[in-house]
């Protein structure tokens, strides 16, 4: 070969190595990826991403997915939710104030708010005031615990029996829409002025709730995850215990809350109407018997007594649960 062509085709060699190397200061390597794609030699292999690349990719996926939360100090976050329900509670304080200045009933009708202060301090220092609340509210408790078994396993027998669900499915949710103080009358009849009258009234109007509860919650389960189970062997109880409770945990939560609401609504109707010396007094006895004095100060004392109570329940038990279970699905950011 002659020593010019031999210059000539070295030239471009060493003008390629050369782009090459200033390809990540001058782009010379993003406008020949550009291009359109050629051939690759026989015997040469294509180039691949670096494990950096990857790595930055993979971290860039994973930034997308993830959700950046501010830390707010305490003080601040107790502030932010307490501060809506006391704006709430004041505004509904100065409109009753109004009522009672502009004497929209008589005074005995309507008292002011200052008087019925007066009266739930006056139970205070008399001290019957936290054994009223406590009477109700451990009937409550115990009625509702009750009520959780026996509705869940009905609620499962309802769930995953068809001929059962197709007989006892309609009888259910007209209970649970049928008024708990309907049962006090039948109640009375069948086990008098006693306590077993009370906890009757609590269960009829608190399991077909936790039943429908817990079916709703059945019925939104994906096939999969039960085929899931079958395949690892989550059978029987264990796929009652590992697989069908779990899945079914939201709807099963809501069931709860509602027959909790149920429980202590009925709680009250039976209070109200069972009334003897030897059943102790609670909330329904106390507001009973504020009428029975014609003291509207009582009634309402007695009123916000079962509406603080309710509200306790609901924020103390049922919230912290319900925020674990969404923050544990994916569905809640922990601020």
């Amino acid at each position: 070969m002659a020593p010019g062509s031999s210059t000539n085709s070295s030239a471009p060699t060493a003008e390629l190595a050369a782009g090459a190397a200033s390809g990540p200061k001058g782009g010379s390597i993003a406008t020949a990826t550009a291009g359109p794609a050629t051939a690759t030699p026989a015997g040469t292999e294509s180039p691949r991403p670096g494990a950096g690349d990857l790595a930055g990719l993979e971290a860039g996926l994973d930034a997308l997915d993830s959700t950046v939360v501010s830390r707010q100090p305490w003080l601040r976050s107790v502030l932010s939710k307490a501060f809506p329900p006391l704006v709430a509670i004041v505004i509904v304080l100065g409109v009753w104030q109004l009522a009672y200045h502009f004497q929209l009933k008589p005074h005995y009708l309507l008292p002011s708010p200052l008087d019925v202060y007066r009266s739930l301090q006056q139970k205070w220092l008399e001290g019957t005031l936290l054994s009223f609340v406590w009477t109700s509210v451990s009937r409550g408790a115990l009625g509702f615990l009750a009520s959780v078994v026996i509705g869940s396993l009905l609620g499962l027998i309802v769930a995953r029996i068809k001929p059962v669900r197709a007989a006892i499915g309609p009888i259910l949710s007209g209970l649970q829409s049928l008024p708990s103080v309907a049962w006090v009358p039948a109640a009375i009849i069948w086990f008098g002025l006693s306590d077993a009258t009370i906890y009757a009234v609590v269960l009829l109007g608190a399991v077909p709730s936790i039943a429908n509860g817990l079916v709703s919650g059945v019925d939104q389960i994906s096939p999969l995850f039960l085929r899931a189970g079958r395949t690892i062997g989550a059978t029987g109880l264990a796929g009652v215990r590992h697989v069908l409770l779990p899945a079914a945990l939201p709807g099963y939560l809501a069931g709860l809350k509602q027959g909790w609401a149920f429980s202590w609504r009925s709680l009250m109707a039976a209070e109200l109407i069972v009334n003897a010396p030897d059943l102790g007094t609670g909330l329904g006895q106390l507001l009973e018997q504020g009428r029975e004095l014609q003291d509207m100060s009582w009634v309402l004392a007695a009123i916000l007594l079962i509406l603080i109570v309710g509200i306790g329940i609901e924020l103390l038990i049922f919230a912290p649960i319900e925020r674990r279970v969404l923050r544990s699905r994916g569905l809640l950011v922990k601020n």
